[in-house]
């Protein structure tokens, strides 16, 4: 009997504790992720030089950065070859690194570096956007082949030595940056032309409906004008008719009135 007592006590205590150990569990588990975090942080910030917060920064607001961070692989400095979850590994440690919270002396440029880093990561974030960016990378290849083919055609047809440039690793990769910069710059273009012919299509509709709208107005006033002075216009008709009606039936009356002849004086 006694045992039994001891054993419910026991339940009792442990049930007791329960809550209490959720909630530990759960604010360790907190502590722990908060703490992963931080280390990830730290180490992102102790990378070698070519990762530095400055150098990346001055990269994306570099001459000519508006036509070179189209290319959103160029912008994080992934191959186009990466899987999706590198991706985003690679955006998280770059947004870190060059956050304008993490920049107040430069935040300016760190916001501009920001914005192009975010737009980076929202092309490719998607299946859809990462497999167009990747087959402008297979373009821009399939192009540089091409280009090499026709200067090795040239100097065959000169009887020069087909050696060309882009024979070296270095050149080859540079030629198929240079191609997949103005792919990427022409599917801007392409795609500001597009935005600016919608804007003056629907400004043009706009005009349109704004004219018809106008043009129904004065119709509509016009008819209700119009209903509006058809009594006066019977009653102004009926009194005309009226008076010429008395004016022709007096002419007539005097008309038919004929002065006696005089007569010759009798002496």
């Amino acid at each position: 009997m006694a045992e039994g007592s001891e054993a419910a006590t026991q339940s009792e205590e442990k049930s007791s504790e329960t809550p209490c150990t959720e909630n530990e569990d759960k604010k360790q588990a907190s502590e722990e992720a908060f703490n992963e975090f931080y280390t990830e942080v730290k180490a992102i910030e102790k990378e070698d030089s070519v990762l530095t917060s400055k150098q990346q920064i001055t990269r994306l607001n570099r001459a000519g950065s508006t036509y070179f961070n189209l290319n959103p692989f160029d912008v994080l400095q992934i191959d186009p070859d990466v899987p999706l979850n590198e991706v985003k590994k690679k955006y998280r440690r770059m947004s870190i690194l060059i956050h304008p919270d993490k920049n107040q002396d430069d935040v300016e440029r760190a916001q501009k570096a920001f914005e192009a880093v975010n737009k980076a990561y929202k092309t490719l974030e998607n299946e859809e956007g990462y497999k167009k960016c990747k087959e402008i990378i297979t373009e821009a290849i399939s192009r540089t082949d091409e280009m090499i083919k026709q200067k090795r055609k040239a100097l065959k047809k000169e009887g020069k030595p087909k050696d060309v440039p882009e024979d070296s690793q270095d050149k080859y990769k540079h030629a198929v940056y240079v191609q997949t910069c103005k792919l990427f710059a022409d599917l801007e273009r392409y795609r500001q032309e597009r935005e600016t012919k919608d804007m003056h299509e629907r400004k043009r509709k706009a005009e349109e409906d704004a004219e018809a709208e106008d043009k129904q107005k004065v119709e509509t006033e016009w008819i209700k004008n119009y209903e509006e002075s058809r009594t006066g216009r019977v009653d102004s008709w009926r009194s005309f008719n009226t008076g010429s009606k008395k004016k022709k039936s007096k002419q007539k009356h005097v008309g038919g009135v004929r002065p006696p002849k005089p007569k010759p004086e009798q002496r």
